[in-house]
C-alpha cells in the first residue's frame, strides 16, 4: 500500500498513527516494542525515525511504502 507525505518526512511514531496501528503518539512507544516493524529490511523501534520517500515500512506483516 502507498502512503503519500506532504512533507520531507515523517516519523515512525506518526506514521503508526496515519496507519491506524495505534490512537495516539503516546502509544507509540509501546506499540514499538509488542509490534515487529521493519524499515527498508531493517528492525527498527525507534518512534523517532524519519521515513523518507521510498523508504518501505512493513509492520505485522502489512508493507507500505512511503511516496
Amino acid at each position: 500500500m502507498e502512503i503519500k507525505i506532504r512533507n520531507d518526512y515523517i516519523t515512525l511514531g506518526q506514521f503508526l498513527k496515519l496507519t491506524d496501528f495505534i490512537q495516539s503518539g503516546g502509544e507509540a512507544k509501546a506499540a514499538l516494542q509488542e509490534l515487529e516493524i521493519t524499515v527498508n529490511g531493517v528492525v527498527e523501534n525507534r518512534r523517532g525515525r524519519k521515513l523518507y520517500s521510498g523508504d518501505q515500512v512493513v509492520i505485522e506483516g502489512h508493507a507500505f511504502l512511503i511516496q
